[in-house]
């Protein structure tokens, strides 16, 4: 069995998975806002999970730009800045029985490296993965390497300039791909319609209720023909195509692989988003490349930090 833990920004998750990739116990908490409460809150959640059971390796998985040779959070920008110069093994010191190996990871490289070992990376050499949530988070698999570049940044597709006048990013760039594209892009663009007083279903249900509010309403909404809803929607996936389109040229995939929340929209993303891309593509393609949803069973962060574990117990 792996321990793996997924450090992300609203849940603290932790889980024991097995050599299939299934997780067969798990706990979660809140994120804590600070390095005392993490280092508190962490060790009970992991022994929680454990109860007495000693897996062969643990992994982390964790945004910001990670040393995966030493474990420690290298760069760390916005609300989580506390996470940065901490030891990602050191918060699991003393709790493995045996001094078992550590590995960790940026959670979207994390998320590729379980979508290797256990998903719709399989067998591939050449993939890139993106994670549309609340924010995008990327990595390479480059003839059959996770890619790292210099100084371990190399994936951070969600931060390539898709529009250079766009909205100020958490990293300091202006029009990064996740301020023009995310599920707070999308809800925003949905709000600034409300406040502009656009009359329309979505429009006014949001009017009556602004709970409602969600990346999954706006969708649900342009599905029931919406048309400020659908004017939304078509408008980013527009965005997104042009920058997968773009990554592709660049890197050549044989598939590429969309997960977290927004992916979860399936056919209402994949289908008009597929067809963005292949006219972008086929001029110098010549063929359509496929994109893929997550073929890991779970999705939640722990797999993927658990097949950094299982990786670092092989010496891979």
């Amino acid at each position: 069995m792996y321990l793996g833990i997924d450090i992300g920004g609203t849940r603290l998750k932790a889980g024991l998975v097995d050599p299939s990739g299934r997780i067969i116990r798990e706990g979660e908490a809140p994120t804590p806002d600070n390095r005392g409460d993490l280092e508190r809150r962490l060790p009970m959640l992991i022994r929680e999970v454990l109860n007495g059971l000693a897996p062969e390796a643990a992994g982390f998985g964790c945004k910001g730009v990670i040393d995966s040779g030493t474990t420690e959070v290298r760069t760390m920008p916005g609300v989580w800045e506390y996470l940065q110069g901490i030891r990602l093994s050191g918060l699991v010191a003393g709790l493995i029985p045996g001094g078992v190996p550590v590995a960790a990871d940026n959670d979207a490289k994390a998320a590729l490296a379980g979508e290797v070992m256990w998903g719709a990376a399989k067998g591939r050499r050449n993939v890139f993965l993106l994670t549309l949530g609340t924010g995008v988070g990327g990595a390479i698999l480059a003839d059959g390497m996770i890619l790292r570049g210099a100084g371990d940044v190399a994936g951070h597709l969600g931060h390539i300039t898709a529009d250079p006048d766009g909205p100020l990013c958490i990293c300091g760039n202006y029009g990064c791909l996740q301020t023009v594209f995310s599920a707070r892009a999308i809800e925003a663009e949905a709000w600034a319609a409300v406040h502009s007083g656009v009359s329309s279903p979505m429009t006014n249900a949001l009017r009556a209720v602004p709970e409602r509010l969600s990346c999954r309403f706006v969708f649900t909404e342009a599905q029931r023909g919406d048309p400020v809803a659908s004017g939304i929607l078509a408008r980013q996936i527009r965005l997104l195509g042009g920058a997968i389109a773009g990554l592709m040229l660049a890197l050549d995939p044989e598939i590429v692989i969309l997960s977290g929340s927004i992916a979860q929209a399936g056919a209402a993303l994949f289908e008009p988003l597929q067809m963005e891309i292949d006219w972008r593509v086929k001029g110098l393609l010549k063929r359509s490349v496929p994109l893929a949803p997550s073929g890991v069973e779970d999705t939640s962060g722990i797999a993927g930090a658990a097949a950094l574990a299982a990786r670092a117990a092989a010496g891979s």
